[in-house]
């Protein structure tokens, strides 16, 4: 199965109104600023919906729906990074997926290298940062920054650390969904 566009729509009007784990915005809300952020940094297209789907994992996980409390409260860790990766592969290329797949490992390598950023983390960052791993010793860092799309899943990873932002008015998914569609594959 793949997703398409207006499957993508449904699970965003069905699901992201679902609190964004101890943010105080929804998931649609924080989708929707993680794309308007990388798109005012001239992202490319495939980089403003990978900004945008970083998260649909959270939305496919049906459990993430009744919780009471955020999973990392639980002592959970999702893995919400690969939920989305198969129903996405014969929609979307690498351009799209690979910084989908890297953006838990781009907060491991930039809590590694740059020591101010976990200071940045939000209480449940820091949460689901011990249970992703924790942060990433030198070896494991250096081959991070060696992957073709690691500069990719950091830039997504700092808009997705920024996109938290309580009433912060960003441009509706249909615009997002629209700049999805000049990258579709197929």
């Amino acid at each position: 199965m793949t997703l398409d566009l207006a499957e993508i729509a449904r699970l965003f009007a069905e699901r992201g109104g679902t609190a964004y784990a101890g943010e105080p915005v929804s998931q649609l809300e924080h989708a929707l600023q993680c794309a308007w952020l990388a798109e005012q940094a001239g992202a490319s297209d495939s980089l403003v919906t990978a900004a945008l789907l970083h998260d649909l994992g959270h939305l496919l996980i049906a459990e993430h729906q009744t919780l009471s409390h955020s999973p990392t409260q639980l002592g959970i860790d999702d893995r919400h990074q690969y939920i989305a990766l198969p129903l996405l592969r014969g929609a979307f290329d690498a351009e799209v997926r690979e910084p989908i797949r890297l953006h838990v490992d781009a907060k491991r390598y930039l809590c590694a290298v740059r020591p101010d950023y976990f200071s940045r983390l939000s209480p449940d960052s820091v949460r689901s940062l011990a249970l992703q791993g924790g942060v990433m010793d030198a070896e494991a860092a250096q081959r991070f920054a060696a992957h073709p799309w690691s500069g990719d899943a950091v830039r997504l990873r700092q808009w997705d650390e920024e996109a938290k932002v309580e009433g912060l008015q960003t441009p509706p998914l249909a615009h997002f969904l629209a700049t999805a569609a000049r990258v579709l594959l197929g």
